[in-house]
């Protein structure tokens, strides 16, 4: 019952967006991948903002029953709220009626299983798709890295243009067409070269700029907007600790190759001592114990005095990788644990990196007893009411130290 309701939304919904964008001359931007979707959304539409306007929502709104409620402006409800629906869609049609009020609409749009991204095709076509990252993902499900690639790079199919980021997209679907594809990136091969890439979001940032350019934005308006543009919750955020220590927030999700590259971040820093809070990454599936094993051969005992692991498959592979490269390993029973054990051994000056996934591990906890200021407490991801609910199910929640 729960599948039919949610097919009949999806296709009145989608009927829905295909008339407004027959009604109105205004363009759509796609953002998919493994990595950096959502900080690679808002950097786009900040920017281009700048001087367009744009319609996006600030959180994740990626799956096909909830991307055509961003073009309405309107909030997703509980599915089995009727009536909710009703109002929503009654709304929508009279929006369809009236010029709309954007220029452009961006997007991001998931996926956890093959062939999700092919469904979005039902009601949108895109005038440019981004394609942040290829990186191991719900493997349980995608298996291998080229099945991940052919879902992602999916939508292709419904994409006038593409920008893909040459540096994480290295694996391309079996085949392949360069017509309408452009990379950015820093490697030797990519459309756009950037000598420098200090951390995650100059990606965002980079491929921000480059749309803008193409929006014929002038120069002035992008870098002012380019200079606003502030961390976003738990996506390599910058936060003040206690001691006069630097927190990277980095909290939101993990998976392999963005955990490498937040390291990279923390061991750019110069700093009296490094700490790494590294949690489990979900939905690797059978290939979890490997990946939690490259990132543990990836901490560097020169450039970090703790790593402290959470959860069962960080605790059991990431931390004996990490320990053999010479690192001090702490497993911690849970994300309050880490943030309680790293309390007491921080020193003035320090840099603290904390990375991973969302259910069962919620890092952001462990930052709570670190941070200088309680009121950044809601500058962390998932402090609503049902996360918060669910992480006390859990155990999880920090006192408030």
């Amino acid at each position: 019952m729960k599948s039919i309701l949610k097919k009949i939304l999806v296709k009145v919904l989608g009927w829905q967006v295909r008339r407004l964008r027959k009604r109105n001359n205004f363009k759509i931007i796609g953002v998919v991948g493994s990595i950096g979707k959502t900080s690679t959304k808002l950097a786009i539409a900040k920017v281009l903002a700048s001087e367009k306007r744009v319609r996006y929502q600030e959180g994740n709104y990626n799956e096909i029953i909830s991307a055509p409620l961003i073009f309405f402006g309107q909030k997703m409800p509980q599915l089995w709220n009727v009536w909710q629906w009703l109002v929503i869609i009654i709304k929508n049609e009279w929006q369809i009626w009236r010029k709309f009020p954007f220029d452009v609409v961006v997007v991001e749009l998931g996926t956890d299983a093959p062939g999700q991204i092919a469904e979005f095709r039902k009601y949108l076509h895109l005038d440019i798709a981004v394609i942040t990252a290829i990186a191991p993902e719900h493997m349980e499900f995608f298996k291998n890295l080229q099945n991940v690639a052919e879902e992602e790079w999916s939508v292709r199919f419904f994409s006038d243009l593409i920008y893909a980021n040459r540096d994480l997209c290295k694996v391309l679907p079996e085949d392949f067409n360069h017509s309408n594809v452009v990379f950015y990136g820093k490697n030797f091969d990519a459309d756009y070269k950037y000598e420098v890439i200090s951390s995650v979001q100059l990606y965002s940032i980079s491929i921000a700029i480059i749309l803008a350019e193409k929006f014929k934005i002038p120069n002035e308006k992008i870098k002012r907007a380019v200079s606003e543009i502030k961390s976003f919750s738990g996506r390599m955020q910058k936060l003040k600790g206690i001691k006069n220590s630097a927190i990277i927030d980095d909290t939101y999700n993990a998976s392999p190759d963005a955990v490498k590259m937040a390291l990279d971040a923390l061991y750019a820093f110069e700093s009296p001592q490094r700490i790494a809070i590294l949690g489990m990454m979900n939905e690797l599936g059978g290939v979890s114990e490997e990946e939690h094993r490259k990132v543990g051969k990836y901490c560097d005992a020169k450039l970090l005095d703790r790593v402290i692991t959470v959860g069962k498959d960080a605790n059991l592979f990431l931390a004996k990788e990490a320990e053999d490269r010479g690192c001090k390993v702490y497993r911690a029973k849970n994300a309050m644990d880490a943030g309680l054990f790293v309390k007491d051994k921080i020193k003035e000056e320090a840099v603290i990196l904390a990375k991973g996934s969302q259910n069962g591990v919620f890092t952001e906890e462990s930052l709570k007893p670190l941070l200088k200021n309680k009121t950044d407490f809601s500058k962390l991801v998932r402090q609503d009411k049902y996360w918060m609910k669910l992480k006390k199910e859990q155990g999880l929640i920090t006192p408030h130290i």
